[in-house]
């Protein structure tokens, strides 16, 4: 690199044809061709890279044609641990994304390793094959993990679901008499099961209750967490329906090793900062499964008796090295889902529809839970699933309590607010200044534009800027300043309420008590 530089400026871009080039081997050296992506040093037209792999060779040129590329990095990975070579393939990902979008339309990108047994590329036509390779299917989505870029049209009909319609959201406004939540009208809740047979029924007079939950991993929730307490809390308001929230401190015990004493702490600061979102207090029942499995137990174990091990394994992947705990756990979390789980609010041997909102990686659960339903002599619950929640430093970091910048937690300062957006959060702006008024962002892969599309209710400022950052007249630090303002704004209300709700109140929600029922609230047995 020092020897090929002799003072001019180092760029990157297509050659005209005048360049030179000094390979590593004789075969290798030469012009590169006409359009051939390379850096050069300006001043003498010193080629100091080009065809990117001297393995891959001709599949590794690229040109502005360019449809598809081969890198070798076999070479890599005895020193290179495959995690970190898959995140700079991220990365990668990411940098073509933000600064190939054309018209508004990100390019499609898919990402896959070839092998010998699967060498699934035209080694001989290079760059002039017509189709790109098969899309990546790296993407894992389970109740427990989510990794890679997620699909959510391919993963809605994998898990044989259906989308929410404007149809089914203008239902929802015509019998609530309410405009729909910003999750709706966004497409965030996008997809559901039997929706319209709830509806259905709600119609007929037919009553229905919520269930969702909530997994007690850290001292405090984030941004994040929010989303499906902050729409369960609407959908509560609106239908005026009761709803039981479920803390899976078992899940957590076995599936990630914390301790009991401190999943007791952890639930009960989470239950505060749950009930800081807003439930009534005569329409709710928050309950911890260490302290309720008991009176949910019969139901457990008859869902358990419909589930073999073979079906267990296929559904959530289990091992024969998972503990007997964790195989036995989904009945656990399904059995919420039947009426008859909470005798001291619906009765003993009531059947009242369940409509339960949830992130769509908890479906597995709830496919199992309406599968034994009807054996069982109880209703299916109605499901309705919501999109994923990004990371802070973008869609291939993971949030984590143990990463404080990896999201904005319910407990941060206006302070921490304003240092984790302007230093963390990723941007889809261009990058520099001159490069985004020239040519745009892309609000689709930045992190504080896709924030405020949770959390910014007005509809059109939201187009406005989305519209704005796309052709450049609105700059990424318009959105981040945004994104404080908003971000602050929900943080202040949410934690005085925090502050409002005392141990007494806890206490309250997580009596076993009954619950006082609206009027057109009708148990049938």
């Amino acid at each position: 690199y020092q020897r090929r530089v002799h003072g001019g400026e180092v760029t990157v871009g297509p050659a005209d044809g005048s360049e030179t080039f000094e390979g590593f081997q004789a075969e290798d050296s030469g012009a590169p061709a006409i359009g051939e992506i390379c850096y050069l040093e300006t001043t003498s037209k010193k080629v100091i890279t080009r065809m990117w792999n001297t393995k891959a060779g001709k599949l590794s040129t690229v040109t502005l044609d360019t449809k598809s590329v081969a890198f070798d990095v076999d070479c890599f990975l005895d020193s290179c641990p495959k995690d970190n070579l898959d995140k700079a393939i991220a990365d990668l990902v990411q940098a073509i994304n933000q600064f190939c979008s054309e018209e508004g339309n990100a390019p499609v990108i898919s990402v896959h390793y070839l092998t010998k047994e699967s060498p699934s590329f035209d080694t001989e036509g290079g760059n002039d094959t017509e189709e790109a390779p098969a899309p990546a299917t790296d993407t894992k989505v389970t109740p427990w993990a989510v990794e890679g870029v997620v699909d959510y049209e391919k993963l809605m009909r994998d898990f044989g679901c259906d989308p929410i319609t404007q149809q089914i959201i203008d239902r929802i406004q015509r019998l609530t008499g309410h405009k729909a939540h910003r999750f709706l009208r966004r497409g965030l809740f996008y997809s559901h099961r039997d929706i319209n047979e709830l509806l259905d029924r709600y119609e007929k007079g037919e009553p229905f209750y919520l269930y969702t939950g909530r997994g007690p991993s850290s001292e405090s929730m984030h941004l994040g967490h929010l989303v499906p307490f902050q729409f369960t809390q609407w959908l509560q308001q609106v239908f005026k329906v009761p709803c039981v929230i479920q803390l899976t401190d078992d899940e957590k015990f076995l599936f990630r090793g914390n301790t009991i004493e401190e999943l007791k702490r952890m639930t009960r600061n989470n239950v505060r900062e749950i009930i800081a979102c807003g439930f009534d207090p005569e329409l709710t029942f928050i309950f911890s499964d260490f302290e309720y499995v008991g009176h949910m137990y019969k139901n457990i174990v008859r869902i358990q008796s419909c589930v073999t091990a073979s079906q267990a394994r296929g559904i959530f992947g289990f091992t024969m090295s998972d503990s007997i705990g964790k195989w036995a756990f989904p009945a656990v979390q399904a059995a919420p889902s039947f009426s008859s789980s909470f005798p001291h609010i619906f009765g003993a041997d009531s059947k009242i529809f369940c409509l339960i909102p949830q992130a769509i990686d908890q479906d597995p659960y709830f496919r199992m839970t309406r599968d034994v339903a009807p054996r069982l002599g109880f209703l299916k619950p109605a499901l309705i699933h919501s999109k994923f929640f990004p990371s802070l430093q973008g869609p291939k970091s993971k949030m984590s309590s143990s990463n404080t910048n990896s999201a904005i937690f319910l407990t941060d300062t206006p302070s921490d607010v304003e240092k984790k957006v302007l230093k963390y959060a990723f941007s889809g702006g261009g990058a520099t200044k001159e490069i985004h008024l020239a040519h745009g962002g892309n609000p689709d892969v930045d992190v504080p534009y896709q924030y405020l599309k949770f959390f910014l209710e007005d509809d059109q400022k939201l187009e406005e800027l989305y519209h704005g950052y796309r052709c450049g007249t609105v700059l990424t630090g318009e959105i981040k300043k945004m994104l404080i303002e908003v971000a602050c704004g929900i943080l202040a209300e949410h934690q005085k309420r925090r502050l409002e709700t005392t141990d007494e109140v806890i206490d309250k929600f997580m009596s076993i008590r009954p619950l006082t029922l609206p009027s057109h609230f009708v148990i049938n047995k």
